[in-house]
């Protein structure tokens, strides 16, 4: 899953993007609203977490922009403005949650997770696809009832793909959902490859239905037709 956070303090910052790359999260920093309103203008995220105080500016205009552009993440605030009417604003503009500063990073994950599991997957922890079943919490696939040996990004990558059923996602869209600002720096995208390989082997091998469709000169698509 791929993370956003909106935030000026350093120090903070780098334990919250510590905390969350060790949870397996894909998670890119920026530390003023000028460089968060281009990444959002260029990148999809799962959740965006949002400091309200930033040096140039203030964070419900980020809001604004996410909803003038018809943005989908999960947007958490994360603030020591702690009013009841800066919370009603945020909610109003289109924040999903609202946690205060201080703050225990074990509550940002799990709210993260929750916030995911609501705007992906109905609010469930359970993911099923036909015989197909992702715990998102524990990380583990099983195939018809058994456990598959599978790898954590290869659950990612499996979950970005049932997420967007029958809708056709590009090599770039994927290796940015994989690796976040990262793809940028790869002289291409040989790895999203072998991660698919990978994938419809492990599925296949274990009795599932070829569901991930190779569209030529497009990208790939998780196929329900």
């Amino acid at each position: 899953m791929k993370l956003l956070l909106i935030e000026d303090e350093k120090e903070l910052a780098l334990s919250i993007q510590k905390y969350l790359t060790d949870k397996d999260f894909v998670c890119e920093w920026v530390y003023n609203k000028k460089d968060a309103i281009e990444k959002i203008s260029i990148y999809d995220y799962d959740c965006i977490l949002l400091d309200l105080m930033l040096p140039d500016g203030n964070g419900f205009d980020i809001l604004k922009e996410l909803k003038h552009q018809n943005k989908a993440e999960g947007i958490i605030i994360i603030s020591a403005k702690e009013t009841l009417e800066t919370r009603i604003e945020g909610f109003e503009i289109g924040a999903d949650d609202y946690l205060t500063k201080p703050f225990h990073l074990s509550e940002l994950l799990v709210r993260i997770q929750a916030l995911i599991r609501r705007k992906n997957f109905n609010g469930n922890n359970i993911v099923v696809f036909n015989e197909i079943s992702i715990d998102i919490l524990s990380k583990t696939v099983k195939v018809n009832n058994k456990l598959i040996d599978i790898t954590k990004k290869e659950i990612d990558l499996l979950l970005y793909l049932i997420g967007n059923e029958n809708r056709v996602l590009s090599k770039s869209a994927i290796a940015e959902h994989l690796s976040g600002d990262m793809a940028d720096m790869l002289d291409n995208h040989d790895f999203v490859y072998a991660h698919i390989k990978n994938l419809k082997k492990k599925l296949y091998d274990a009795g599932s239905g070829d569901y991930i469709k190779s569209v030529y000169g497009l990208g790939y698509k998780w196929n329900n037709e």
